[in-house]
């Protein structure tokens, strides 16, 4: 059996990072919302002011075979930062081995060390795999809550007041 070893992200995983995200939008069929490009993804992980961060899951041949970004986000309630996973991704070929469980238990950990009051993510609700996936390791779909988004021209038309 193939074991992953889960570590930070270093700017040499970068082009795996984003040939994942490309993967991961043709499977959610959102392939046509990519316009990143890697050295966006570079900066955002490894710039002056670094916004995300990611993990990888490495096989022994040392391979990236999985990805997770994140950040951290605020609570009002709680008065404690939270860390919320923008993508987790397992490529096809690797799934079914248990590794985006052990990238989700490894994220929660991390979440424990920084003394985070809560780990969020989003899924599709069509993503009924995903759903169930995120519910046996104890998720809780809000079913009250909706995403809220401003984008393009919209948020130049909204910051213009």
């Amino acid at each position: 059996m193939t074991a992953l070893t889960i570590r930070p992200a270093r700017p040499d995983d970068v082009a795996a990072i984003f040939a994942m995200i490309r993967e991961l939008a043709v499977f959610e069929k959102l392939e046509h919302m990519v316009v990143a490009e890697s050295p966006l993804l570079h900066d955002a992980l490894f710039g002056a002011r670094p916004s995300c961060e990611a993990i990888v899951g490495e096989e022994d041949n040392g391979e990236v075979v999985t990805f997770a970004l994140f950040f951290h986000n605020f609570s009002t309630f709680l008065c404690r930062k939270g860390l919320y996973l923008e993508d987790l991704y397992v490529k096809q070929s690797r799934r079914g081995k248990g590794y985006g469980k052990e990238m989700l238990a490894a994220l929660a950990a991390l979440a424990v060390e920084r003394q985070c009051g809560r780990f969020e993510w989003s899924v599709l609700d069509w993503n009924a795999n995903a759903i169930a996936f995120y519910e046996k390791m104890g998720a809780t779909v809000l079913p009250d809550w909706r995403i809220c988004r401003v984008t393009g021209d919209a948020l130049t038309a909204l910051a213009k007041g």
